[in-house]
């Protein structure tokens, strides 16, 4: 296998402030034949957050979800084997 030809999807995680408290955990890279919209029901129901499937131009589909909710779904995703550890980048402080 070459280093240079590996195509891994790195799934992103992301929080965005958005007025005082308020914040937004956005999700995008998560590979294009999983089902996002059973994806995200099962994490709103998990962690009694709200979200929706916003689609962006430039990443496609992104799942955001209120509220800081990068340790939550770092853990989903690795439990529900949907991303390896090492695909998985967090960001934000």
């Amino acid at each position: 296998m070459d280093l240079f030809t590996d195509e891994r999807n790195i799934v992103h995680i992301r929080v965005q402030q958005r007025n005082g408290r308020k914040c937004v955990t956005s999700i995008h890279g998560i590979a294009p034949d999983l089902d996002l919209k059973k994806i995200l029901k099962y994490l709103k129901k998990a962690y009694s957050t709200n979200g929706n499937i916003v689609n962006h131009t430039e990443h496609g589909d992104i799942i955001q979800l209120q509220g800081d909710q990068r340790r939550n779904v770092y853990d989903s995703l690795i439990d529900w084997k949907i991303a390896d550890k090492e695909d998985i980048r967090v960001h934000g402080g």
